[in-house]
C-alpha cells in the first residue's frame, strides 16, 4: 500500500475572499486489474469547469475518463506490472513523479520514461509497464474529455481497463 496522498481543496466565502475548504488525505485503492493502484483526486462535470458550483470533485464516480469533464488521478505501478492495452476518448497529461515507466503503442513504439517526464497522451491505443522489479512507479494523470477520434471516416472505440 503507497502513502495517502494530501488534497488540498480552495473555494471562496460569503464575501468572496479565498479560503481552504478541505485538507484530507485520499488513499490509492487497488484497480480490478492488480496492476496499479489509483487515488481519484478530483473531477469536474464539464469543461470548461463550473467554479460556482459547490459539488465535491471528489466524490464524482469516475471512469478511465469522466464524459464531459476532467480527471486527475493518481498512480501507483506495481513493480514489473503492465497495464492492458487501451484507449479512452481524452487528451491525458502524464507527469512521472517517481520511478520509470515504458510506454507503449499498438504501433509497436515503445518509450522509456523517468520521473520529471511528461507525457501528452492524444487518445492513443497504448500500455503502460514499470520495468522495475523492485520499485513502484507514481504517475499524475490530468484527463480532459476529447472528441472521438475518426480515421478514415469511422469512429475509433474506446476500450478501457
Amino acid at each position: 500500500m503507497n502513502p495517502p496522498i494530501r488534497r488540498i481543496v480552495t473555494d471562496h466565502d460569503s464575501e468572496g475572499r479565498s479560503i481552504v475548504r478541505s485538507d484530507d488525505a485520499v488513499t490509492a485503492k487497488l484497480v480490478p486489474s492488480g496492476d496499479a493502484e489509483m487515488a481519484l483526486i478530483w473531477t469536474t462535470q464539464t469543461v470548461p469547469a463550473d467554479n460556482q458550483n459547490d459539488s465535491i470533485g471528489a466524490d464524482r464516480p469516475a471512469g478511465v475518463t469522466l464524459h464531459g469533464g476532467s480527471v486527475i488521478r493518481t498512480v501507483y505501478m506495481k513493480p514489473g506490472a503492465p497495464s492492458p492495452m487501451h484507449r479512452s476518448h481524452s487528451i491525458d497529461y502524464g507527469i512521472i513523479i517517481s520511478g520509470d515507466l515504458e510506454l507503449t503503442l499498438d504501433g509497436g513504439e515503445t518509450v522509456l520514461l523517468h520521473a520529471g517526464d511528461i507525457v501528452v497522451q492524444r487518445g492513443t491505443n497504448h500500455l503502460w509497464r514499470n520495468p522495475s522489479l523492485t520499485e513502484w512507479t507514481r504517475i499524475v494523470f490530468i484527463l480532459i474529455e476529447a472528441k472521438p477520434l475518426v480515421i478514415n471516416g469511422v469512429e475509433i472505440p474506446e476500450s478501457s481497463h
